[in-house]
């Protein structure tokens, strides 16, 4: 069950043709299975938020990779493939485009080119057998080898294929043979504004902005704390023990830091995280956010002294671009990546002169870094000359996708 952001249907351009279907998903009969309360979400990429995984979550990721594949949306492939089937014998469309994950979109996008001669762009925002916890889904050998081989299907069958950021395409196009194309992530230029205006931003870094939440209890003013954001999902893998290492160290020996610094952790956070931050005394100014709405997050972006960008510790970590990264860039505050230094996310940071880049075992660098930030902190001078984010902006972004599909078309 992922969560619903309402506020993100603004962005559905007016006049745009939604087609609805009913689905079902196995969450339900998932969540009686491992006792999780029927409110409960589902979360995706880790399974610990407040204990350790017993048998019964173990059993369920191994159900989960072996017989849901290519994920969990697999039963929206047959009906969907029906629903539309009906719908394009009486309507014309010049092109198909399949996001994924849940990669069964792709599968659904598949059928329908082949069965209407349909052009096909397949867009993968994140990997497919290449994702960081896809060796944690206990695969069988036959299991492996059906992602493998539907991934593919996939990736030969597209008129054109699309991925995120350049270690991907060397990846597929190594794979798979083809030409593939890079469209980023990027950040919508209307939301970015709209919150700077409520907000006075950039006026300066150390503007009196207060920030709305349901609980009074968050509110802070940006000239009183150094605040070091983080936005999304924070899994074990994204742990940055070194980081919080540094931080315990520093508040020992700087009392002014230890008074001034808040640590703010928006969205959901691995249990893991939660013992570090416990173990070295940070806990006591650590605020967690569970959930925000998309307005309300780039709000939390830029009223952030520091933005805390972590990559998964993980062998596919250079080729890890994450949606929330080019807010990061437009919120233009300063970003701290702990990561591949040369990975995608420090290329575009390098490039954009919007942060530094730290790699996950750099304990120096990150006592350095830390000291640093504060004491430009402290003196005002806490600020981001950031150049070329614009290009990231989606409309821009948009624009290379009418490129791709206006060759997808030309060449079918």
């Amino acid at each position: 069950m992922p969560v619903i952001d309402e506020s993100l249907a603004k962005d559905i351009p007016p006049g745009t043709e939604i087609l609805r279907t009913k689905i079902w998903e196995p969450y339900s009969i998932y969540k009686k299975f491992i006792g999780a309360g029927k409110g409960e979400k589902i979360n995706t990429g880790f399974l610990t938020e407040k204990k350790k995984p017993g048998v019964a979550e173990k059993l369920s990721v191994w159900l989960r990779g072996n017989l849901f594949i290519p994920d969990a949306r697999c039963y929206w492939i047959k009906p969907s493939v029906k629903y539309l089937s009906n719908y394009l014998q009486n309507n014309k469309v010049d092109a198909i485009v399949s996001t994924g994950p849940p990669h069964s979109m792709h599968l659904i996008a598949m059928q329908l080119s082949k069965k209407f001669n349909i052009p096909w762009v397949a867009d993968f925002r994140d990997p497919w057998t290449n994702i960081d916890y896809y060796k944690d889904l206990m695969l069988t050998t036959l299991a492996d080898a059906k992602h493998h081989r539907l991934e593919r299907e996939v990736v030969t069958s597209a008129s054109r294929v699309v991925v995120v950021g350049k270690t991907m395409q060397e990846e597929f196009e190594r794979d798979f043979n083809r030409k593939v194309d890079v469209i980023t992530n990027g950040y919508d230029t209307e939301d970015i504004q709209s919150n700077s205006e409520s907000l006075n931003f950039p006026k300066s870094p150390t503007a009196n902005w207060q920030l709305p939440t349901a609980d009074s209890s968050n509110t802070f003013q940006a000239n009183e704390k150094f605040i070091i954001s983080h936005v999304g999902t924070l899994v074990r893998s994204r742990n940055p023990f070194k980081l919080w290492s540094s931080i315990a160290a520093l508040t020992k020996t700087n009392p002014a830091f230890a008074n001034q610094l808040q640590i703010r952790l928006t969205g959901k956070v691995d249990i893991a995280v939660r013992n570090s931050l416990r173990e070295l005394g940070l806990e006591k100014i650590v605020t967690y956010i569970e959930y925000l709405p998309h307005d309300q997050v780039i709000r939390e972006q830029q009223q952030a002294s520091v933005l805390l960008l972590v990559l998964n510790n993980t062998q596919n970590a250079k080729g890890i671009l994450t949606g929330k990264m080019f807010e990061y860039l437009a919120a233009r505050r300063p970003i701290l990546c702990i990561g591949p230094p040369d990975g995608d996310a420090a290329e575009i940071i390098t490039e954009t002169q919007s942060g530094t880049t730290i790699s996950f075992d750099d304990q120096n660098k990150m006592d350095s870094n830390i000291s640093s930030l504060y004491e430009k902190f402290k003196s005002g001078t806490l600020n981001v000359n950031s150049i070329n984010v614009e290009k990231y902006a989606r409309k821009s972004l948009t624009g290379e996708m009418v490129k791709v599909l206006d060759g997808a078309v030309a060449g079918h």
